[in-house]
């Protein structure tokens, strides 16, 4: 799980979260929804189906294409993607294992961080820290916005209450199921591609701290696979 604080963000322990199935415009046109004939996340050791939508879609595009610039060439005969529209999650996520080809876990990182400054316009974390300065409210309306926001990229979350210096705010994000972790299968790739950095941009670049305790779920994940390896741990 995800969740910001006003001094941290916090994953907490898997646990069962309802999920309404839903069928409206906006989760077959604009973002994510799980395709299971539960509505929830597959059992752990199968991999959960998704129906992803145009945003959505667009989001992981844009990402990859920016990953791109920093990524081993693809394995020959792989025919090369060139449209936004042309990756979907699987390929998205097979361009962040061949950004991790050939890097130290700190090169990885730092290729992460590059990619999320690379996405914003100019000066935007300066006007972040300026609209969302590290208050109770700030850290609050983040975790609201993580939850539909990031659905494409870690799947279904809700925001739950956490206790940060002894005062309780509904500035967690429970995350039932990474989709990133689930669809890597390495532990190395979440924490450098990641946990790391993604704590590390919000807390230096948005001056929101933010910190990612990884679930039992992590733990049914070893390291990487043995062509990623040496990058990983």
């Amino acid at each position: 799980m995800v969740a910001l604080g006003l001094q941290a963000t916090h994953l907490i322990s898997p646990q069962k979260l309802p999920i309404r199935k839903q069928r409206t415009f906006s989760n077959i046109v604009i973002r994510s929804s799980i395709a299971e004939p539960s509505g929830e996340p597959a059992p752990l050791g199968q991999k959960t189906k998704y129906n992803d939508g145009l945003f959505a879609k667009a989001f992981m595009g844009l990402f990859a294409r920016k990953m791109e610039k920093f990524a081993a060439a693809p394995k020959a005969g792989t025919e090369p993607k060139k449209g936004v529209f042309d990756y979907d999650y699987e390929s998205f996520v097979e361009v962040s294992k061949r950004v991790m080809q050939g890097r130290s876990r700190l090169q990885q990182q730092q290729v992460v961080r590059q990619v999320l400054l690379s996405m914003l316009p100019p000066g935007a974390p300066a006007q972040f820290r300026k609209l969302f300065p590290p208050t109770k409210w700030a850290a609050e309306f983040n975790a609201a916005l993580t939850v539909p926001f990031f659905y494409w990229l870690v799947g279904p979350s809700e925001v739950v209450e956490v206790e940060i210096n002894g005062v309780k705010q509904k500035s967690g994000v429970h995350i039932k199921k990474c989709r990133y972790l689930e669809n890597s299968g390495c532990v190395g790739m979440c924490v450098n591609m990641c946990k790391i950095p993604t704590q590390d941009f919000f807390t230096n670049e948005f001056g929101l701290p933010l910190t990612m305790i990884p679930s039992m779920f992590f733990q049914n994940f070893g390291l990487c696979p043995t062509e990623f390896s040496a990058s990983c741990w």
